[in-house]
């Protein structure tokens, strides 16, 4: 199957690879804010930072039969260490949480658009990019409510994982439709920044299951 994208965006040198360094650094700093929450030490700091930040990708990675990226270049770890030590040395300031949400949402949106651009350079079909997308912005979150004993952003009516899905699924839709890598990397981000942006700012969150459910 023709590659999706260019497999030339993966190395880390492009500017979408640049941004793929942010998004680690974003999520390791949510993973070490998880272990902040619990008072936890800095070599845990760093753990939590860790799997957080890597977590995602290196499932994706994985699954598509790509090298895994953070043991081809050591920079990620380093990166998920640095965003631990600075959370660390924040310390308990009052706006800190409030402003990690919202880094986290452009994470959320820029992880989806690069998880299915990664799998879309290794020749993926199109539906499969979407769920890597999904998957590379959601999985370590998900390791990291469970190491932090906290329920898993699977489980919560809050929008998270639909953003990703939003980011990943406009990308590769126009990527389908021949618009050219960029506009369809900033069109998906910031669609899947705008949902989630939205949940945060106005409390949206998908339908329950209606009625009761009877045995």
């Amino acid at each position: 199957m023709t590659p999706l994208v260019d497999p030339a965006i993966a190395n880390p040198e492009t500017v979408l690879g640049a941004l793929d360094f942010a998004g680690v650094a974003v999520f390791a700093a949510t993973g070490a804010l998880a272990a902040a929450r619990q008072k936890h030490d800095l070599v845990t700091f760093a753990f939590f930072g860790a799997i957080t930040g890597v977590g995602g990708g290196t499932l994706r990675d994985l699954l598509i039969g790509a090298p895994v990226f953070w043991v081809q270049d050591w920079r990620y770890i380093a990166i998920c260490l640095a965003a631990s030590v600075a959370v660390w040395l924040v310390g308990a300031r009052p706006w800190r949480f409030r402003a990690l949400l919202w880094l986290d949402a452009i994470g959320l949106a820029a992880y989806g658009v690069m998880g299915a651009a990664k799998a879309g350079a290794f020749g993926i079909a199109p539906l499969i990019c979407i769920v890597m997308g999904a998957l590379t912005a959601c999985f370590g979150g998900v390791v990291r409510d469970l190491l932090a004993g906290e329920p898993s952003i699977l489980l919560r009516r809050e929008i998270t994982v639909s953003a990703a899905l939003l980011a990943a699924t406009v990308f590769v839709i126009a990527r389908v439709f021949g618009l050219d890598l960029w506009p369809a990397a900033i069109l998906g981000g910031l669609l899947g920044f705008g949902l989630r942006a939205g949940a945060l700012a106005w409390g949206w969150s998908l339908p329950a299951f209606p009625g009761t459910v009877t045995r």
